[in-house]
Parts: C-alpha cells; sequence; structure tokens
C-alpha cells in the first residue's frame, strides 16, 4: 500500500536557521532518503516552496478563483512529503517516525487511496 509521510514545521525556524544547522538538517535529510531508498520503500519525494509562493484555486459559480498563498493559516507549514510504499500502517508510522522533521515539527503519515480505473 502507499503512504504519504507529510513534513509540517514552523517555516519561519528554517529561515532563521543558521548555515551549520541547515547542513545538518540537510544531511539528516540525505541520509534518510538513502535509507528510504535501501528499503526498496521510496516512491517519490520533494521539498516544497515557501507558502509565500503557494496559491489557492477554487471554482465557484464556474468561475477559478485564486488567493495567494496557502489555504489556512496554521501554526505548522507543509514543508514536503515522501511518498512510500509499505507493508501497512504501522512499518509507515516507523518509516515517518525516522523522518528528520519528526525531531522538530511533526509529521502525518497518510494512506493513498489507489483508483485502478486512473
Amino acid at each position: 500500500m502507499k503512504y504519504l509521510i507529510l513534513i509540517y514545521g514552523e517555516e519561519k525556524s528554517w529561515g532563521e536557521m543558521t548555515k551549520a544547522k541547515m547542513d545538518e538538517m540537510m544531511a539528516a535529510y540525505i541520509s534518510y532518503t538513502r535509507e528510504l531508498r535501501d528499503a526498496g520503500v521510496h516512491l517519490s519525494g520533494f521539498e516544497l516552496q515557501p507558502v509565500s509562493s503557494a496559491t489557492t484555486v477554487r471554482l465557484r459559480g464556474g468561475k477559478v478563483q485564486t488567493t495567494d498563498g496557502p489555504f489556512a493559516e496554521t501554526k505548522e507549514q507543509l514543508g514536503g512529503y515522501y511518498l512510500i510504499e509499505a507493508k501497512n500502517l504501522d512499518e509507515a508510522i516507523r518509516w515517518g517516525g525516522k523522518c528528520p522533521g519528526a525531531l522538530y515539527g511533526s509529521i502525518e503519515v497518510r494512506p493513498i487511496i489507489e483508483h485502478p480505473e486512473v
């Protein structure tokens, strides 16, 4: 089954990190990604641009409406994700617990619904 490991953290704190701390964090993510790949569970994953680059899109009355920024203001913002293949939720949670983002933010593990007709 496929799962998303969604990585949330306080975006403002990322901008306040020293170069040494940022390098340490990036090394941890590189190591984590290698571990996922070596285990054969890694399918995809990306870091996201800051929320200031987001655009929210809605369709209302047949017209597309756009708003700068994310849909909702929150303390933690979505900063990236991994798409993995895991045997079950327990395995996906174990991988989520190993994600470096769990040290300073929160990790949401969510199963993917696959539609065979798509």
